[in-house]
């Protein structure tokens, strides 16, 4: 189980049994706190040490630039995905590296809100990942993230109608 984009819910409900309309009822209840949601993720970001290379968002994604942190978008990239936290490497503006290395990550909230996490858990998002990426090379501690993730995961399953 991981926090992951809107796009790899999709994948998963209309592979399953389930008819669509639940993914369509989830997801348009889910579209009223996207923005609350993508703003308290910013916010707890910038309050990290993070930098956004808009300062903030209006939507429900933003570009983090990491390699102010010294990483790169390919490693915080690789790190989240060992911690269970799938983003995107981006390029940023007037970014020094090539695209597959690029210089951020494009985090959004689409896939967490529609799973019904909400401003309390962006925050814990946030510190998970910023855990993530002060540490993108130490395995125990993207292990430690990794079952924080799960255990999040866990408290808001995906189709909680479904037996298990």
């Amino acid at each position: 189980m991981a926090l992951h984009n809107v796009q790899s819910v999709g994948r998963e409900v209309f592979a399953s049994d389930k008819p669509r309309r639940v993914f369509a009822t989830t997801t348009r209840l889910s579209f009223g706190f996207q923005a609350a949601n993508a703003k308290a993720l910013a916010e707890t970001l910038l309050a990290g040490g993070l930098k956004l290379v808009s300062g903030g968002t209006d939507n429900h994604l933003m570009l983090v630039d990491v390699f102010s942190k010294g990483i790169t978008g390919k490693v915080a990239e690789a790190a989240l995905g060992k911690a269970g936290i799938t983003v995107n490497k981006n390029a940023i503006p007037f970014d020094q590296n090539p695209p597959m290395v690029a210089s951020g990550i494009r985090v959004g909230t689409p896939a967490v809100t529609t799973r019904g996490m909400r401003e309390a858990e962006m925050e814990q998002i946030a510190d998970l990942i910023a855990r993530v990426l002060a540490a993108p090379d130490d395995e125990a501690k993207l292990a430690a993230v990794k079952s924080d993730v799960e255990r999040l995961c866990r408290n808001f399953p995906l189709y909680p109608d479904l037996p298990r």
